[in-house]
Order: structure tokens, then sequence, then C-alpha cells
């Protein structure tokens, strides 16, 4: 019932190797044994994870990141993996850029090529996850390589529904929402982490741009929540409600607002997470997607999305609402969607099906984010 009102390896342990000795209570070490479990996933040929696909890569490159950021003593191992995939992933890219990136790469320089398939949204993703490595190791190669795909997406910016805006992939005129959330996300954080005043702005102009446009559309229904995508006549598809919709957008927000301060963007952001706790969560405060159990190959990943950007927002625009969603999904994970290899699931409220790479790194972001509230 849906909350309609406003409401795998465990952890080694000095003296216990069972998964049981971490208690529901001990965040820390429960993001710990989520890594640990993740990374049995890990290819270290690929530098992907093994069970889910190209885009969701980067969401699990980001939930390590997310975690070294509030958990000094796993950086070093974060900094390994980022490494190891920059070098190793592009290889392994489902429909990668021309045969001249190959050539960069085989000189040992990185090109934003590499990382580009025919779909816009899988591109930010990786954007967002080398800027998230950036943060984490400093190392200017992780940041150049996300300008660089962010300058491939502004070349695709549209000109169909109120003349703007970024379609779903190359091939396609689907104009959705989580693209051009991502769009704007990808801008607001580059705006943030600028070299020059002139970089900043040209990145502030482009979040805004995006922002403007999305809300100018008919993407965000009456109960602030954001509908999946545009019909051919640019109305409202009326698509299933999904988590990362409404999460991508708040991280951008946040972004946009630190880089260019207007409390309207914390407003939108706030009325967004609040719809969509009404709208997704149970009685216990845990969050669906309707298609849960069955959610592969992609929305999976959806709901530790969610959770990754309402932690953002939660951090400058601090609610109890959002607190105990991302507690309790947290909470309940633990108890109820976790076997006995620590893989995490994909209904959070329990009982525990199955678990891929994806279905774990997703939840893993639930674990990360408990940690900072």
């Amino acid at each position: 019932m849906l909350f309609s009102s406003w409401i795998r390896l465990g952890l080694i342990v000095v003296g216990c190797i069972q998964p049981e000795c971490v208690t529901a209570d001990d965040d820390p070490l429960r993001a710990q044994t989520a890594l640990d479990t993740l990374q049995t996933w890990y290819n270290t040929t690929s530098g992907l994870w093994d069970t889910c696909g190209w885009w969701n890569g980067a969401n699990c490159m980001t939930v390590i990141a997310d975690l070294a950021q509030v958990d000094s003593s796993v950086r070093e191992r974060a900094a390994g993996v980022f490494q190891n995939t920059l070098v190793k992933a592009q290889d392994y890219n489902p429909n990668p850029g021309p045969e001249n990136a190959t050539q960069a790469r085989r000189q040992g320089g990185v090109n934003a090529a590499d990382w580009l398939d025919s779909a816009y949204d899988d591109d930010a993703w990786w954007a967002l996850a080398w800027i998230a490595a950036y943060d984490i190791t400093h190392d200017p190669t992780y940041l150049t390589l996300a300008q660089g795909i962010f300058s491939s997406l502004a070349k695709a910016w549209g000109t169909r529904c109120g003349n703007g805006g970024i379609y779903w992939m190359a091939t396609s005129s689907y104009v959705n929402a989580v693209t051009n959330e991502l769009f704007l996300s990808v801008a607001a954080h580059l705006a943030n982490r600028a070299s020059s005043d002139a970089e900043k702005e040209e990145y502030v102009q482009w979040a805004q741009k995006q922002w403007n446009w999305f809300v100018a559309q008919d993407f965000i229904g009456p109960n602030n929540t954001i509908n999946d995508g545009l019909l051919d006549n640019c109305q409202n598809n009326n698509q299933s409600v999904w988590s990362y919709n409404q999460g991508v957008v708040l991280g951008g927000l946040v972004e946009l607002n630190k880089a260019a301060p207007d409390q309207t963007y914390l407003e939108w952001a706030n009325k967004i997470a609040v719809g969509a706790i009404e709208a997704l969560a149970d009685a216990n405060l845990v969050i669906h997607d309707v298609c849960e159990p069955d959610c592969a190959p992609n929305a999976t990943q959806f709901k530790g999305i969610f959770i990754r950007n309402l932690k953002m927002l939660h951090m400058v625009s601090p609610r109890e609402i959002y607190r105990k969603v991302i507690s309790s999904c947290a909470a309940s994970i633990w108890a109820n969607d976790r076997n006995d290899l620590n893989e995490l699931g994909v209904d959070w409220a329990g009982p525990f099906a199955s678990a891929d790479a994806s279905t774990h790194s997703s939840a893993m972001e639930a674990l990360v984010a408990a940690l900072s509230v």
C-alpha cells in the first residue's frame, strides 16, 4: 500500500565472519559490507560489474564514490576502481565512438567518444560518475572526461518540444524526463567545479536553460511528480511515476542553487521530493517502483538514484521526512531484502528474491545515504 498521506563475501570482522554479526544499527559496517559484496561482481578485466549493463556500471562506480565521500577508509580502494575502470571499461562500450578515439586511448589520452553510446542518458550517467571520481581523487583527468561528455550532449540540444531539450538517444525523437534532468545535473555539477568564472558561467547558463525549458514542458504533474516523457505532440504521456525521474532533478537543482543561488530551485526540489514520497513510499516509508519485483534490466537501478539525490537535498534543505525515508529504506533493506551472502535485492520491503550488481548497488545507495542523515 502506497503511503498516500503526508505523510554477496560477508565482511570479515575479527572473531566473526557471519553476516548477522553486522547489526542493523551499525551503519558504517553495513555500507562497507555492501561494498565488499558489490565488488564480487567487479570484473577487473572489463572494468565493469558483471550481471548489469553499461549505464548501471556508471551508477555502481558512483555509489562507491558516494561511500568514499563519507568513509575515508575506502578511498584508496575506490581510487583503484576508478583508475581500472578508466583504462578498461571503454573497450566494452556497447556502441563506442569513432576509431580515432581508440587511437587516442592507445596514446595514453582520454577521449569522451570512448564513453558515448547511442543513448544520451547513458552518456550523462558516465559524466556524473567521472565527476564523482574527481571529487574523491581530485584527478583532473576525470573532470576533463566529464566535460568532454557534456560537450557532446550540448550538441544534441533539440528543437522540437518548446524549441529545446535533449532527445533520449540519437536515433529516437522521444523526449524523456531523465535525459533532460541528467543534462541539468551534469551542467550544474560542472559549474561548481569550473576552473574560471567564464567556464562556470557557461555551465550555469546551460543548466538554467535546461531547467527553464523543463518547467515549461508538460513533465511535472499537479501533484509535483514527474512523468516519464512527452508524446509526439509534446504532451505528458501519463506513464508510470518512476523513482529515478523524481530523484535526478533534485541533485541537479541542489547543484544549480549552489552555483547560482536562487531559492526557487530548492523550493521546486522540495515540492518534487515531497510529491515523490507521497506517491512512492509505503506505510513504513520504504520506497517502491511499480515494476517490483520484476524490474530488470533497467528499473532495478532507479530507487538508489532517488535516494542518492534525496540525500543531497536533505543536506542543504533538511526535512525530517527525508531523514525518515532514507533511514527507513536502509533499515528495511538490511532486515528484509538481504540474503546470507549480503546481496541486496530490488524490493526493499522484502522478501529477498534475487540480486545482481544493479539491485545491489541501488540498495547500497540507501545504506550510504544513511551515514549522512
